[in-house]
């Protein structure tokens, strides 16, 4: 069996640390070097144990300063929120994907501009449907850049979470941008989401960049109404975002 990475159980232990409080909230963690010595590992180690931290939103991570425990934790961790299959295990639903087609193109305009790749730059389109417990509930629509996309490209068609799969390659998202708006069902969200074309759809755009900036993904998600809602909780400290599972009302 192959043995979890060590920061990934550093991490845990702090985690478990801020959620007793041990920092208090405000408080800050001891600096790379101290931990590093704690938990005799190299400080490198102990970057990547904070980056999850971070993406958990229980950290600042602002350079060359110790991390600042934040005032609360969010309602839904970075890792819950920016992962489709591990969002849908916390609320208790077995997430599959199925891709419907992908393939290798030249980028378009949009794929350009927001992964920043050259004019004739090659991008992996996937096409994946997402089912909370056999249910569909969602059509991805993603393009990644050459370096992530040969990655992707060699994945089993019903790979539950890429997401998972890229960590275990080394390749870890710490930023995501999201715009959220209406589109209307075209004739195959229609036909895989089991909706009628024209319906309105619930619209995610996604951006991801890895630590260092690096685009990793361009993606469309279309949601079949009902399904998900998404919250913004805002503070002063950070503003997380949540996808809440929605249940159908009795009429």
């Amino acid at each position: 069996m192959t043995q979890e990475p060590r920061y990934r159980r550093i991490a845990e232990e702090l985690r478990h640390s801020i959620t007793e409080h041990a920092y208090g909230p405000g408080g800050k963690l001891p600096s790379e070097g101290a931990l590093a010595e704690q938990f005799e590992v190299s400080r490198g180690t102990i970057r990547q144990a904070l980056m999850l931290l971070r993406q958990d939103g229980l950290v600042t991570s602002r350079r060359g300063t110790r991390r600042v425990v934040l005032d609360d934790a969010p309602v839904q961790d970075f890792a819950q929120m920016q992962s489709f299959a591990r969002w849908a295990r916390s609320i208790g639903e077995t997430p599959e994907g199925r891709v419907v087609r992908q393939g290798w193109h030249p980028a378009d305009p949009d794929e350009q501009r927001h992964m920043r790749v050259e004019e004739h730059a090659r991008v992996l389109r996937v096409v994946r449907l997402r089912l909370l417990s056999g249910h569909p509930a969602m059509l991805e629509r993603t393009a990644y850049p050459e370096a992530v996309g040969v990655i992707v490209e060699g994945l089993p068609t019903d790979t539950v979470s890429v997401t998972e799969y890229l960590e275990r390659a080394g390749v870890f998202v710490a930023d995501a941008e999201h715009t959220i708006d209406l589109a209307r069902a075209d004739p195959e969200d229609a036909d895989l989401l089991g909706c009628a074309a024209g319906d309105p759809l619930l619209r995610e755009r996604r951006r991801t960049t890895d630590p260092a900036g690096m685009p990793l993904e361009w993606s469309e998600d279309r949601y079949v109404p009902g399904s998900v809602a998404f919250v913004v909780h805002n503070s002063l400290a950070s503003t997380p975002m949540t996808r809440q599972h929605m249940v159908p009302q009795a009429k």
